[in-house]
């Protein structure tokens, strides 16, 4: 599996260079962070308070007001083929701003480069068989305030710089905007709408020719031409397309000790998907998550996203959905976080465990 896993990898990559917009592009920027938020099926643009808001919501960046924060995350896909990682760190100004900074990284390693199994007498030499990486990265920087002096309304923005590189073959370079605006109310009504990508976020490859190079093979049927196996690609720029995602939710205080939260999301695209909700030139995933917690100390959470039709192998379509569970624990300043996630589409080894932590240094000093 993990040999079939490289290849496709490697065939998935090197289609980037051939297409100048593609359907899906920087789609590692739409994994999600933060295990409380994936246990919450990604409902959270409405409320996101902390640090983690670089990546769901700027505008909740507001709400890191008192000291620093930084949080952390760690997730494997795939039989930990492929590793996710984030970290996030959100400064408070004395203006009632607030500023942070987010790097994540997604990559896939030890995959087999055959690029020179095949000399070109069409002879197969399995010494020529190396390895090599492919990963993405994303670098936020990020910065949030009231609207107006409106301790109800925060707006925030993001500045992505993208790095993406395929072994030594080909480095991808881009640049992208996010705005976000959330509302909150002294009755723990909240609101919110995140726009990414609305500068339609660009990646300009480079492909190095000296390291991916043509097969050339001497066909006997054939000689005024040689076959050439592989078709080298040119260079070209990758375009995101914007997204825009609301959320709506309410937080009861049910007694002195227990509380409730709940929201629920839209995610929307401008191109048609698989989503439920489709159709020529946009698409709407619905999403919703609940958080009961018990003295600000313990949490339970759930949610469900990821609503699609699916084909199936007799051409009927099939809806299907994606159920999320986990636990979270805070203690002076220290949030601990689990989901149990992507195990709604009825395969086997389709689940992820993710962690993450979450500081607060108000609590230390």
């Amino acid at each position: 599996m993990k040999k079939a896993f490289y290849i496709l990898s490697f065939l998935a990559s090197a289609t980037a260079f051939s297409q100048t917009a593609r359907k899906y592009s920087n789609e590692f920027l739409s994994i999600g962070v933060d295990a409380r938020a994936f246990a919450m099926g990604n409902a959270v643009v409405g409320h996101s308070g902390d640090a983690n808001s670089a990546y769901w919501n700027p505008a909740g960046l507001t709400e890191v007001n008192w000291d620093i924060e930084a949080s952390a995350m760690h997730a494997e896909y795939f039989q930990s083929i492929a590793k996710y990682d984030y970290a996030a760190v959100a400064f408070p100004l004395r203006n009632n701003a607030t500023v942070a900074f987010s790097l994540m990284r997604f990559g896939v390693d030890d995959i087999l480069n055959t690029t020179e199994l095949i000399d070109n007498q069409g002879n197969i030499n399995y010494d020529k068989i190396s390895k090599f990486s492919t990963a993405d990265y994303a670098l936020t920087m990020s910065y949030a305030g009231y609207f107006l002096g409106n301790k109800n309304i925060q707006v925030g923005a993001n500045a992505k710089l993208i790095y993406r590189h395929i072994g030594k073959f080909a480095t991808g370079f881009g640049f992208g905007l996010d705005l976000g605006l959330q509302y909150r109310n002294e009755q723990g009504f909240f609101a919110g709408v995140m726009a990414r990508d609305i500068t339609t976020t660009f990646n300009a490859w480079s492909i190095h020719y000296d390291k991916v190079k043509e097969i050339v093979v001497d066909d006997p049927s054939n000689t005024d031409e040689p076959t050439i196996l592989n078709d080298l690609p040119g260079e070209n720029i990758e375009i995101t397309l914007p997204k825009l995602q609301f959320g709506i939710g309410q937080k009861f205080e049910l007694n002195d000790r227990w509380s409730l939260l709940g929201e629920f999301d839209l995610n929307m695209e401008f191109q048609q998907t698989n989503a439920a909700i489709s159709g020529k030139g946009f698409s709407i995933s619905p999403a919703i998550g609940a958080e009961l917690g018990y003295d600000d100390m313990i949490f339970v959470r759930g949610g469900l996203n990821n609503l699609q039709k699916t084909s199936q192998f007799d051409g009927k379509d099939k809806t299907t959905i994606q159920p999320n569970v986990g636990v979270g624990f805070k203690y002076k300043g220290i949030s601990i976080d689990y989901a149990f996630t992507n195990f709604g589409n009825g395969g086997v080894g389709l689940y992820s465990n993710i962690f993450s932590v979450r500081f607060e240094l108000a609590e230390w000093r």
